[in-house]
């Protein structure tokens, strides 16, 4: 009998869906440095072909797919999502992704997801997102509004996921050099900008390092 995923011992360090965009690939890259083996989830291989290398492994998976989440994780010690889409409205993707992720990494005996969050969704006063703001734009309100929704099912998930949100500031510069240090704080906004790089850093470290925190929302920041 074939064992079940939820039985079967880890193989692989790290899968990241969301892998095609450029937080995914700084994140494998960041996952490379230290040693982790990686696989990168994208809904098409083909237009990704260049991910795959040593250590690396590209795999296709729909992130709203409980099932395809279950089969594209199966074997692996921890996740981290950087999904994004421009094909679907984010109010719909964000918490689909969200549900999906949840039931799948559950499927597959994954306890540890690492998610990027976006800093709009940051707090400027308790119980206040930036979002929340009456001269926020309205055109990125929705976007935002469906990050947030996500981290609301994360909250609401099994205490089996042990789950944090990474979340940097509105300023991701994605060209300067990383510095190898970063600040971490709670889920208030911290700061302006975090490169790529650093933010990387922090979301490697919190599948690796000792300082990892566990069903919260975190902001980071250089």
């Amino acid at each position: 009998m074939n064992p079940t995923p939820a039985t079967t011992a880890a193989t692989t360090d790290v899968i990241v869906f969301g892998a095609g965009g450029q937080v995914g690939r700084a994140v494998i890259a960041e996952a490379r440095r230290r040693g982790l083996t990686v696989t990168a989830a994208v809904r098409t291989p083909e237009r990704h072909a260049d991910l795959a290398g040593p250590g690396i492994t590209l795999v296709p998976c729909d992130v709203t797919d409980p099932a395809a989440v279950a089969t594209a994780a199966h074997g692996h010690a921890a996740a981290v999502s950087t999904v994004y889409t421009p094909d679907v409205p984010a109010g719909d993707f964000y918490p689909a992704a969200a549900r999906a992720l949840v039931t799948g990494l559950a499927t597959a005996g994954v306890h540890r997801l690492v998610h990027v969050g976006i800093g709009t969704t940051l707090e400027t006063a308790p119980g206040i997102a930036v979002h929340d703001d009456p001269a926020f734009p309205e055109a990125h309100r929705a976007f935002s509004l469906g990050h947030a929704a996500a981290v609301d099912l994360l909250r609401d998930a099994p205490t089996t996921l042990d789950w944090v949100v990474v979340t940097p500031p509105l300023d991701l510069d994605r060209t300067a050099p990383g510095t190898g240090h970063y600040r971490v704080g709670g889920p208030q906004v911290l700061g302006e900008r975090i490169a790529q790089a650093d933010l990387a850093t922090a979301v490697t470290d919190q599948l690796t390092g000792p300082a990892t925190r566990h069903r919260e929302q975190i902001a980071v920041a250089a």
